[in-house]
Order: C-alpha cells, then structure tokens, then sequence
C-alpha cells in the first residue's frame, strides 16, 4: 500500500488529481476501466473525500465519464477531439513563444541557455532519454511567458495531449525532429526573434498533430 504522508488537504486533493491522471495518460488505466472510489482511497491510504474531488475534476476534463449502473469509468478520447486540442494549443503555444521572446530578460536568457545546452547534448548523446525533456522544455516556454493564466491553460492541454504526442513521436524520426523544433523555438525566444519564435512554434505543433495523425493511421493499416 502507497503510504502518503498526512498533509494539508488541499496538498492530498491535488496529489490525489495528479497520481490519477497521470495513471491514465500513461495507460494504467485504459479507456472503460472503472475507477472506483474506495479501492483508490484503500490504494492511496487517503479519505474517500479527495478521490472523489479527483475524479470530479478529471470528469469536468474529459479523462473520464460517470455511466449508470457502473459508475465513473476512464473515458475514450477521439481522433477528433484531439486534433481540436492541437488547434487550440497551436494558437495559445504562438502566443506564449510570442510574449516569452517579447518579454525575456537577462535570468530568463541564462536559463533558457541551460535548456539549450541540455538538448544539444541530448540529441549527440544517445544515451539520454531525450522524451523525458519534451515536457520540461515546453514548461519553460511556458513559464517565460510570465502570464500566469496562459500558463496555467496550457499546462491543462498539455497534460491532455500528452499521450498523443508521444503516440507521434513514435513515429520514426519524429521524437529527434520534435527536439530539434524545440531548440530551435528556444533559440529565436533567447534571441528576441518574436515572429520567427512565433512561425518556428506553428510549424512545431503542426508537425506534431501530422505525426500523431500518421501513427494513427498506421495502426488503422496493420
């Protein structure tokens, strides 16, 4: 049994939100399975309280749906639903890569070199996981915006798309080309280059939704 150390609620209810979804992100927990209250509470050594709020939360998401007579189940997400979240995050990722390369100053240009020089070497060093960066690099992105509310949209989408981007990168080449479109917006963002920061983010996006649509389509064929 996972034992977590007694917090303030609010810490408990947001762990509670993250553990969960990110069990269904990473296919723990597949679409139609039952996510039951108790057995998570018994699982987590937590009240039922949180895990409810969790799955509320989850469910005002999309992650999952409440069917009669079954109860709260992980939801199934189309192909559909998910190109309309990569033309969403298309829109508000240019926008925060446009007010990042418009507001950067000198602490943000060192750290944003930090993250430069850790994807250089990923991508010469093969012994590095480069799909554990993806996320941290588009956190920085966002982070450089310094719009708090922005950010704290595109965290959500982010979270929602991440398993389908990974689906994407799976394509082959694609998780290299996808590193070396983030360094490369990275780089126009340090450099104050705000419409080539803006333009560099489209292509990136688009790329991913073309190479999610590409695996799909392969699984469809084989």
């Amino acid at each position: 049994m996972e034992q977590w150390a007694p917090e303030n609620l609010l810490s408990i209810r947001e762990r509670a939100y993250f553990y969960l979804k990110n069990l269904i992100l990473e296919g723990e927990y597949k679409t139609g399975d039952r996510l039951i209250e108790r057995e998570l509470a018994e699982k987590l050594n937590i009240s039922r309280t949180p895990i409810r709020e969790a799955l509320f939360r989850l469910e005002s998401q999309g992650f999952v749906k409440t069917v009669p007579r079954k109860g709260v189940v992980v939801a199934s997400i189309s192909t559909e639903d998910v190109i309309e979240v990569f033309t969403i995050l298309s829109s508000l990722e240019v926008l925060a890569a446009k007010l990042a390369a418009q507001k950067v100053d000198e602490n943000t240009k060192k750290e944003l070199d930090v993250w430069i020089h850790k994807m250089e070497n990923a991508l010469q060093d093969d012994t590095e996981e480069i799909s554990n960066l993806h996320i941290e690099i588009s956190h920085v992105l966002y982070k450089a915006a310094k719009s708090p509310k922005l950010y704290e949209m595109l965290v959500d989408l982010m979270d929602y798309i991440r398993a389908f981007a990974d689906v994407g990168r799976k394509v082959q080449g694609r998780e290299d080309e996808a590193m070396k479109e983030h360094l490369a917006v990275l780089k126009a963002v340090r450099d104050e280059e705000v419409e080539m920061a803006e333009y560099l983010t489209k292509i990136h996006i688009e790329n991913s939704k073309k190479a999610y649509l590409d695996a799909i389509d392969h699984k469809k064929g084989e």
